[in-house]
């Protein structure tokens, strides 16, 4: 089977399982439901598998013409390469163990058919975006996964309790996604107006020779395309609809911000390397923005209570890591960090719902502790996602964080101490997530307590297989010191089929200076981890309620009121001018014309209908005096 086969089917089987299970699901069993597109999952994944094994060389594949002009074309086309080979496996494969996991933790939902259709169509868009050949079909998939991401984040919006709350947190993604996609938009038209095609390959060929390079135009294009990265990898200003949107079921935010829509603006970045190499400004821009959100992030996250806003607003922290990396120019150090990020990220957002689902429900981790002893295979992989995600020595995040700091330190010395910092904050937000949740004394219902039980193997199985990514994963791009034969081996996957780049310079270090940072690293995770220990479960510190925090506690527990003061300059004041035109535009003018014209029509009605009596007498009267009128009219024109 040619690797063009191979890739048309992985990309329209998710769209098949969508299409059955949204046709006639209803009357399905949910066992047959959940398997077909569980089903449809792993094998697009084994074809993925096959398909990147085949790989050598760029390849393109035309689906067919949506558009020919005289000096232009539009095209529904694939891109083979190494960026969207890499994209397409971490989708598909994640994907599937959310789709299997999503099997047993929505099992007793009505909506069940309907769920798993959502999460192929979301898959099918994601693959769209990650495989087209121009920013066309990117926008097609952009927009594809922003409507499914609103199906999903407000699934449950007939809910008695939190439907309302549900169907709102999904408006507000809905919307603010919308913000940064007009930035997107217009940034296309840009680039479609003064280079005159979207393919990816001719224009990193426009640009390799230099054109518009260090021009406001190309760093108006750049600007525009980050817009769109802020809008959906949830970068300041536009971030806030990320931790509301854990409204959503919890296999829908694993979904959202491990491995897929979260990072569809680091791959448009990532993608348009070749444009933003010659943009500095905007590179700048974009690192300090990363830089702002990864730290702002954190401190909001020390002191959240809900299990799932706190690992949301560390996906919003390691996101702005990864920009300031892109903001570098470290593009494969930010793709390694994607790729481990997706692992101990749906690692630990699928471990929280196998929490959530021992616990009916609850989701404050103030009501659990000491879970360790009911539920030990959950236990046992959120530590392992924990220790990734701090930074943990050998295990995934610790390489990827640490070649971002590596050009971080490289870059500017001020620029590495504070991405450290924010590093050390995750380390400890994550730490007392761990401990309080697993440590101590059960602080439940004792109708909780005795509900409590450990997942079942759909749920399970997902887990342990994301643990073990997350202890390996960061093998794939490992430093020089262990091994030439070992050496950044993504780098280098990366760099020889992605257009543009190939020409960005990669960072060199000695050995003396990567074990220098390795052990700094090391020592800032053991430290936070000694400390969080001793804290947490030698102290048997609890997080304090609502009405006794103050100082700097009650900032972070508050978000440092990001949505208040939103809704004090923006929402406030858009209703309020919505109130004022629909009481001067739809009640004071439109309804008084139009009521008007209608009061105008009933009263000559009411006019003409007096004439109207029914009766024929009358009638041939009006007609002889019409016939008389006639005649004299006649008469006195003669």
């Amino acid at each position: 089977m040619s690797i063009e086969t191979l890739v048309v089917t992985l990309l329209f089987l998710p769209l098949i399982g969508a299409l059955i299970n949204g046709t006639i699901g209803k009357n399905l069993p949910k066992a047959v439901v959940g398997s077909i597109a569980t089903t449809v999952m792993f094998v697009s994944f084994g074809l993925a598998v096959m398909a990147f094994m085949s790989l050598d060389e760029l390849t393109r594949i035309q689906l067919y013409r949506f558009m020919s002009m005289e000096n232009f074309t539009l095209d529904f086309s694939l891109q083979l390469d190494s960026l969207s080979m890499l994209m397409t496996l971490i989708v598909t494969g994640v994907g599937s163990l959310i789709h299997l996991f999503s099997m047993g933790y929505m099992s007793h939902d009505q909506g069940y058919y309907k769920f798993f259709t959502y999460l192929n169509l979301f898959i099918f868009a994601m693959l769209i975006l990650v495989l087209g050949s121009n920013y066309f079909m990117l926008f097609f998939g952009w927009e594809g996964v922003g409507i499914c991401s609103y199906l999903l984040i407000g699934f449950h919006y007939s809910d008695e309790q939190k439907g309302m709350a549900n169907s709102l947190a999904a408006r507000k993604a809905f919307i603010m996604n919308r913000i940064g996609d007009l930035g997107l938009l217009i940034g296309l038209f840009l680039i479609l107006m003064n280079f005159g095609t979207l393919e990816y390959t001719e224009l990193a060929e426009k640009f390799a020779t230099g054109a518009g390079a260090n021009s406001l135009l190309l760093v108006g294009i750049t600007m525009c395309l980050f817009i769109g990265a802020t809008g959906k990898s949830a970068q300041i200003p536009l971030f806030t609809w990320l931790p509301d949107a854990m409204a959503g079921p919890t296999p829908v935010s694993a979904l959202i911000h491990a491995a897929t829509m979260v990072t569809a603006g680091i791959f448009l970045v990532t993608r348009s390397n070749f444009m933003f190499e010659l943009a500095p400004e905007t590179q700048d821009v974009m690192l300090y923005i990363g830089l702002a959100t990864s730290l702002v992030a954190a401190f909001i996250a020390m002191r959240q209570n809900d299990i799932k806003k706190v690992l949301a607003y560390s996906t919003v922290s390691q996101l702005g890591f990864i920009f300031v990396a892109l903001g570098m120019g470290a593009y494969t150090a930010a793709m390694f960090h994607v790729t481990t990020h997706a692992f101990f990220k749906a690692l630990l957002f699928l471990g929280s719902g196998s929490v959530i689902h021992a616990m009916s429900d609850e989701q404050d981790i103030r009501m659990m502790g000491g879970l360790k002893k009911f539920i030990p295979i959950t236990h046992i992989t959120f530590l392992i996602g924990t220790l990734a995600i701090a930074g943990f020595p050998l295990l995934s995040g610790f390489f990827s964080k640490d070649e971002i700091l590596a050009h971080a330190m490289h870059h500017n010395m001020v620029i590495y101490i504070l991405l450290a910092f924010s590093a050390l904050l995750t380390a400890i937000y994550m730490f007392r997530l761990y401990f309080v949740v697993f440590y101590g004394e059960f602080r439940g219902t004792e109708d909780q307590r005795s509900h409590l039980h450990e997942s079942p193997l759909n749920m399970t199985l997902p887990l342990i297989i994301l643990a073990v990514l997350s202890v390996i994963g960061g093998f794939l791009n490992v430093p020089s010191m262990f091994g030439e034969g070992m050496a950044h081996k993504m780098s280098h996957f990366l760099e020889h089929l992605t257009p543009g780049l190939d020409r960005v310079e990669a960072l060199h270090l000695s050995n003396g200076e990567t074990m220098t940072l390795m052990i700094s690293a090391s020592l800032v995770t053991i430290v936070a981890l000694i400390v969080s220990y001793v804290f947490y479960v030698g102290k048997k510190s609890v997080p304090a309620q609502d009405s006794e925090i103050k100082g700097w506690v009650k900032l972070s527990a508050n978000k440092l009121y990001f949505d208040e003061i939103y809704n004090f300059i923006f929402v406030k004041p858009i209703e309020w001018k919505s109130v004022q035109l629909h009481r001067i535009m739809e009640v004071g003018l439109i309804q008084k014309t139009v009521y008007g014209i209608g009061t105008v029509v009933d009263r000559s009605g009411e006019l003409v209908r007096k004439w109207q009596t029914g009766q024929v007498a009358s009638y041939i009267l009006w007609m002889v005096f019409g016939v008389i009128g006639l005649i004299v009219y006649y008469l006195i024109k003669k």
